[in-house]
């Protein structure tokens, strides 16, 4: 798995319509101030940017005989002969998964040619997960992002939880004045992608707690906090790939509805491929 980053992405493709700017500091001319400037160019900031570099980047790829993910337009792949090559893009940030080292650097050689690249080798860290490699496979971690937002919000020294949420709990509306709204929407909000991430053994607390955020009370921010020590004794959990089994399962629940405030059930599922879960959720 390697990784290579796309330099001022956005400016690689021509703009489709006629767009005007003001002139840029520093470049106008006396007795010319009244004048724009005609864009060529996408640029940073306009709205037409990121769909304009997406359809420069899938045009490129499609041309070299890659697919695309029927699922996820930002997933692309290429095979035959034995050999096969994924390509997932994020906004400028590409990884590349290959049978071999030889695909590998034959598709960094093609994107170098097309445009300005930064190869930054094996992949290490991307998007805050951290890619731990050993004999029985990889391991997606975020435990330096668990201690951010421990030391962040002030539970770095908390007493560790066995569970992250007490499944006799019923949680009701607050009916007081919130406490600190701002404070536990920034919690909730940090939780909602390390839950989405790596961490599916948070995903239902987390659900449960985001409907509170416009008027948290009491209850909810001491169940918000054993969420908080529950991370904090297991900062190192991660999901592992061991690479068995190479069928996808797939699991699914749903509860009743026991709280007078809730109109419908809490349902979840998740799927799992190659020993490890790829893609889970719980909501209402």
């Amino acid at each position: 798995i390697h990784q290579m980053d796309v330099k001022t992405a956005f400016l690689n493709e021509e703009l489709d319509e006629e767009i005007y700017m003001d002139q840029p500091d520093g470049f106008v001319v006396e007795g010319q101030e009244g004048k724009v400037c005609k864009l060529l160019k996408s640029l940073y900031g306009l709205k037409q940017a990121p769909k304009q570099w997406h359809e420069k980047f899938d045009r490129t790829l499609t041309s070299a005989g890659f697919i695309v993910n029927d699922a996820d337009k930002c997933v692309y792949y290429r095979h035959g002969g034995g050999e096969g090559v994924i390509l997932c893009l994020y906004v400028d940030d590409i990884l590349i998964f290959g049978t071999n080292l030889e695909v590998i650097n034959e598709v960094k050689s093609f994107l170098s040619q097309k445009f300005d690249m930064k190869d930054l080798g094996v992949a290490d860290v991307i998007l805050n997960i951290k890619l731990v490699r050993g004999e029985n496979g990889i391991i997606l971690l975020q435990s330096h992002y668990v201690e951010k937002i421990l030391n962040r919000f002030g539970y770095i020294d908390s007493k560790p939880s066995p569970t992250p949420y007490d499944p006799s709990l019923l949680l009701r509306k607050n009916k007081r004045i919130a406490r600190n709204q701002l404070e536990y929407s920034q919690i909730i909000g940090s939780l909602m992608y390390l839950a989405s991430a790596t961490r599916p053994d948070i995903s239902f607390a987390v659900s449960k707690l985001s409907r509170f955020t416009s008027n948290p009370g009491d209850d909810h921010w001491r169940t918000l906090e054993r969420v908080m020590c529950y991370l904090k004794g297991t900062m190192e959990l991660g999901l592992h790939y061991s690479g068995y089994p190479t069928v996808l399962e797939g699991y699914s629940d749903s509860n009743r509805i026991l709280d007078v405030d809730e109109i419908k059930a809490t349902s979840g599922y998740v799927f799992t491929l190659g020993g490890g879960a790829v893609s889970w959720r719980s909501c209402k």
